[in-house]
């Protein structure tokens, strides 16, 4: 039996230009838009640039048309950052900008741009100044009366925001928690009454600890979700209960850029039974009266109630 391909060449043509055409249609499109911006006056100034996080096709026409024009472009690291210009073909001046040389560097960004000069912010991956030294020298710039534009695009915190399956109407991000075990535990007490999902950053080689305090001062029964590797090739979310996701982190190594998000705290009334164990885990780090303030805060009860709990606590304590 013949195909209509076969039987009708005209059709066959047709079928392929049509499977084609949107593609090119776009593809034509994108070409043109990005001429149109890099023909378009380019003023003086700094410009905050969003780049990938790992999947460079998240670069926007926007931030490739500014890219290809500045003067300089300030990055964390030059090595990095060569390489997804090379991708792109983009061959500009790089410096390096970060937490180690960016008060040595501020007054020469700061000198460019009183020249008029365009003057390109990046970081390693994501959008400038969330977890890294940007804030000052933007502040600076706007105390000098620089042009200060922002160009949105990537970030991690968004990206895992918008993966988790948590409430998305408040949001809190926290950046990474202190490597030290009483600091971590301290802050996250300070974190736990927050009426919002809290988004926080952690190194692979200590998301197990992190997970284990979470346990330890939330509750194992918060629902969390762990993402990793976002928009890279082994993307991965996982979700749960604080207590489940700290099993599997303790049962797997974790590997690659790892964002924690951990659901609000529930509104139910705390049971004497809930305070005294979430005193029990903080007492011997942080004392009786901090340990009160924050699990007061976070279950929402009096602190006389909590405090009483704890004198109990603390004298069955060996």
């Amino acid at each position: 039996m013949m195909t209509d391909r076969e039987t009708n060449p005209a059709a066959s043509e047709r079928s392929d230009f049509d499977r084609s055409e949107p593609g090119e249609r776009l593809a034509t499109r994108v070409v043109a838009e990005l001429q149109r911006r890099l023909a378009e006056p380019l003023s003086g100034g700094l410009y905050v640039v969003a780049t990938p996080i790992g999947n460079l096709g998240d670069i926007t026409l926007r931030a490739l048309a500014v890219l290809s024009r500045a003067d300089v472009i300030c990055c964390e690291d030059t090595r990095h950052s060569r390489t997804l210009l090379a991708h792109f073909a983009i061959d500009r001046p790089l410096r390096a900008y970060h937490e180690h040389n960016a008060d040595a560097e501020r007054p020469r960004i700061l000198a460019k741009l009183a020249e008029g000069r365009v003057v390109a912010l990046i970081s390693d991956a994501g959008t400038p100044l969330v977890s890294d030294p940007g804030f000052r020298l933007v502040r600076d710039c706007i105390e000098a009366g620089h042009s200060v534009t922002s160009l949105p695009g990537a970030s991690s915190v968004m990206n895992a925001v918008t993966l988790a399956g948590l409430p998305t109407d408040q949001f809190h991000f926290a950046g990474f928690l202190p490597s030290r075990e009483g600091q971590r535990r301290t802050r996250l007490a300070e974190l736990g009454a927050i009426p919002a999902t809290l988004v926080l950053f952690e190194a692979p080689n200590r998301l197990a600890a992190s997970m284990a305090d979470i346990v330890g001062v939330l509750g194992g029964g918060r629902q969390v979700a762990v993402a990793r590797e976002l928009t890279k090739r082994f993307e991965e979310v996982r979700r749960g209960t604080a207590a489940e996701l700290a099993a599997w982190a303790a049962e797997e190594p974790a590997r690659g850029e790892i964002v924690i998000l951990v659901a609000p705290p529930t509104s139910h009334e705390a049971t004497d039974v809930e305070i005294e164990a979430a005193l029990a885990a903080l007492v011997p780090e942080m004392g009786l009266k901090e340990a009160v303030k924050a699990v007061a805060g976070r279950l929402s009860v009096p602190r006389s109630r909590a405090y009483d709990i704890g004198l109990k606590l603390k004298g069955r304590m060996p």
